[in-house]
């Protein structure tokens, strides 16, 4: 089986369509594309024995490929809450460094995230946090108010968590309990946006942290496979179903690492995604669960193993 590792192609509009047509006739699949002006951004999956090519021929189109490791990924970027009281310039800077390497970011402000001994995390934000692949807490500059404050605001959270604070790493590795799957220290809450050296050095390492906790989900996931490649969905949903070109979002369908988000209606559009054949005599519903997303009643579908299917398309 041929393996498709993310990348991003940075390039000028200009025959930027040979690129695509290219990642498409490789086997590759195409998540997201900006056009900025005269520039556009592909962030896709590709064989990884083609990536060379690629570099080859967008080379005299001015074209740059990269590895990008967040590509096809949903974050969740959790602030105790998004007032100035928090000083949500971090929160911010941290979505969009995320957002630049490849991740779709979404920022969760907790209603009652604030104050150590009353902070609290309700269901429906549990529920949105659960979304998603992965879960940036962005915390604090005090060791005991993180201590106190952590378990509750991370109540029956599943997914992996990476943590930052002011302290440092062993602090707070220290501090946090239950622990957490990763930990960035340095990076408190500053009344202004990174822009200093050090600074952004800090976001490259929570990228490389972030990268890291999701590289060893991939490991666990490979060895049960999905029963379809997310990205493969993804192409049959916009191609079946015309109302997905109409929407104005930015991801009108979001690739996750177990399934995708599709921004239609759930009760119009979820017995249709359902029936959509995805091989002979095999539909969606036979291989993932679709269910309503707490995130403005959206189609959230989870895509089974292949221990529990037997089907692998």
């Amino acid at each position: 089986m041929t393996t498709l590792v993310p990348v991003t192609y940075k390039g000028g509009v200009y025959r930027h369509d040979e690129i695509m047509d290219l990642i498409d006739d490789l086997g590759g699949y195409i998540v997201q594309k900006h056009v900025m002006a005269q520039d556009v951004v592909l962030q896709s999956f590709v064989p990884r024995d083609d990536i060379e090519m690629i570099r080859r021929i967008a080379k005299p189109l001015a074209g740059e490929v990269i590895e990008a490791p967040l590509v096809g990924t949903e974050i969740a970027v959790v602030s105790p809450s998004l007032e100035i009281h928090h000083l949500p310039h971090i929160s911010c800077d941290i979505a969009e460094y995320l957002r630049r390497s490849g991740a779709k970011t979404n920022m969760v402000g907790l209603a009652r995230g604030f104050g150590k001994r009353i902070a609290n995390l309700n269901d429906e934000e549990r529920d949105v946090i659960n979304e998603h692949d992965l879960a940036v807490y962005v915390l604090g500059n005090f060791e005991e108010c993180i201590r106190q404050k952590f378990p509750a605001i991370r109540r029956e959270i599943r997914v992996p968590i990476v943590v930052t604070g002011a302290p440092d790493r062993e602090t707070l590795i220290r501090a946090i309990d239950p622990p957490a799957e990763g930990y960035v220290g340095g990076v408190g809450r500053i009344m202004h946006r990174f822009k200093r050296p050090e600074e952004l050095g800090k976001l490259d390492e929570l990228v490389d942290e972030v990268s890291r906790v999701l590289d060893a989900r991939r490991d666990a996931l490979a060895k049960d496979p999905l029963s379809v490649f997310p990205p493969r969905l993804m192409a049959i949903i916009e191609e079946q179903i015309h109302e997905v070109s109409l929407l104005t979002h930015p991801t009108p369908v979001t690739a996750q690492m177990e399934g995708l988000r599709v921004k239609l209606p759930y009760d119009s559009y979820a017995d249709d995604v359902r029936s959509l054949e995805v091989a002979e005599g095999v539909t969606v519903g036979d291989i993932a669960d679709v269910t309503p997303s707490r995130m403005r009643n959206y189609i959230l579908i989870r895509i089974k193993p292949f221990s529990e299917t037997r089907i692998l398309v």
